[in-house]
């Protein structure tokens, strides 16, 4: 699973044709846009998870556990790019 952090009005592309733009938010909701062929099934995980009804079912679902943020001892100092384990100056 990727993790990033993207600005408003940024923009994912997957593949040659989804593209998925982030509008901004605030507090907890994120506004995002997704630009995909008709033939692409885009459906939210509530909607998937509403409709299934057998416990086992729902059990299989993929699960998103939210990842506690890094204390900030460890966060990247500015300037510094880590690339293969190397560590240098911008």
């Amino acid at each position: 699973m990727l993790r990033m952090s993207v600005a408003a009005e940024e923009y994912l592309m997957i593949g040659e044709n989804i593209k998925l733009v982030f509008l901004g938010g605030t507090g907890k909701h994120m506004r995002i846009m997704i630009d995909a062929p008709k033939e692409i099934s885009i459906v939210r995980s509530r909607v998937i998870e509403k409709a299934i009804t057998d416990p086992e079912k729902k059990a299989e679902l993929p699960k998103y556990y939210k990842e506690p943020e890094h204390p900030e001892k460890y966060w990247r100092k500015p300037g510094v790019i880590v690339t293969n384990g190397n560590a240098g100056r911008r």
